[in-house]
């Protein structure tokens, strides 16, 4: 073999290892790749659903083979409640979660899910919401990707002095958000609107009288120790949507494979946290009947004049919405329909 081949075939075999060293960095950059989230949360990290969403990203992270990373910033240090859908929409955050409710008039359609029609668990109330929102694809929520939603078990009524029938809640100062100010309203109470983590301290100071809210706030949030009784109204149970929804632009960055891990543990999770909800329900009634707080049931009387008294909020849903050029009404039956089969479906 003559010299100057000799030379052209180290030279190829030089190049070549060169080809293959520089292939092999960059498989390998490729696997260090790491896409960084952020996900802001409203909850503080010792409430239910604060863990459960946590569960949840540690499940993305894992499923993605560590190809997802998401920090979560619970008690709204990232973004307060308020803000948190708009950080959401503007990049402040990648992922967020709150409530439709903290928004009041943004989310019209949507409002539908949390009026006063007797949800009776956490897990039927996520559920109906999960399914609404995915089969209407409502525009409200367009510029963001819905991810999932969950929602309460029913709205009861938490107050400093005992409220045994309707009249007992004239004038009273009730905290309240979203659509159930307008159950305070027609209850004859005065609503005062603000967010979970603000009323603990209202209530300790009398700002409040009273609050609408599911039987977990009153441990996940400590407002039992400043209330003295409940009143079972879950007659006419109502719940708060809690939106999870992530930035277009940060979903849109995603692999096709990472968007299909993404779904598919949000689906799962819609269950959990239905579950989650109604779990805290029972802490929340043992956390309660431990401080022996007084808890009042209705009777079949006075459970027929709060259902009548709640009657024209929906009659006025499905008149606004229709203004609006929304299909409320189909929406209000849908809603209605599903937590009927649901319930029946789980025999509650």
């Amino acid at each position: 073999m003559k010299w100057w081949n000799v030379v052209g075939l180290v030279v190829a075999c030089v190049v070549l290892s060169a080809g293959l060293s520089s292939c092999r960095r960059s498989e390998d950059q490729e696997k260090q790749k790491v896409v960084e989230l952020s996900y802001s949360i409203f909850f503080p990290p010792s409430h239910i659903q604060c863990k459960t969403a946590e569960a949840w990203a540690e499940e993305i992270e894992k499923r993605s083979n560590g190809k997802v990373k998401i920090t979560v910033y619970p008690a709204g240090t990232l973004t307060k409640a308020p803000q948190c859908y708009d950080g959401v929409v503007n990049g402040l955050s990648d992922i967020g979660m709150s409530c439709f409710a903290y928004t009041r008039g943004r989310f019209g359609l949507l409002e539908g899910i949390d009026l006063p029609l007797g949800y009776p668990s956490g897990l039927v109330a996520t559920r109906v919401a999960t399914e609404m929102v995915l089969k209407y694809k409502p525009k409200e929520v367009s510029d963001v990707h819905v991810l999932y939603i969950h929602a309460h078990g029913p709205g009861i009524l938490a107050s400093r002095k005992p409220v045994r029938e309707l009249n007992d809640l004239t004038g009273m100062k009730v905290r309240a958000t979203g659509l159930s100010s307008k159950i305070v309203q027609s209850l004859g109470g005065t609503p005062v609107a603000m967010s979970q983590p603000e009323t603990y301290e209202a209530l300790q100071k009398g700002v409040v009288e009273a609050t609408f809210c599911p039987i977990e706030t009153l441990k996940g949030w400590k407002q039992g120790e400043v209330i003295n009784s409940i009143t079972d109204t879950s007659v006419i149970g109502y719940t708060t949507a809690m939106f999870v929804v992530m930035n277009k632009s940060a979903w849109d960055r995603l692999s096709p494979e990472l968007q299909e891990v993404f779904a598919q543990v949000s689906n799962e999770w819609v269950d959990k946290h239905g579950q989650a909800w109604d779990q805290a329900d029972e802490e929340g009634m043992v956390f309660i009947n431990k401080l022996q707080r007084e808890v009042i049931k209705l009777s079949e009387e006075e459970k027929q004049q709060w259902k009548d008294a709640v009657k024209p909020i929906l009659d006025e849903y499905i008149t606004k919405t229709a203004e609006q050029g929304l299909p409320g009404k189909e929406f209000l039956a849908d809603v209605k329909s599903l937590i009927e089969k649901l319930s029946t479906k789980a025999g509650q």
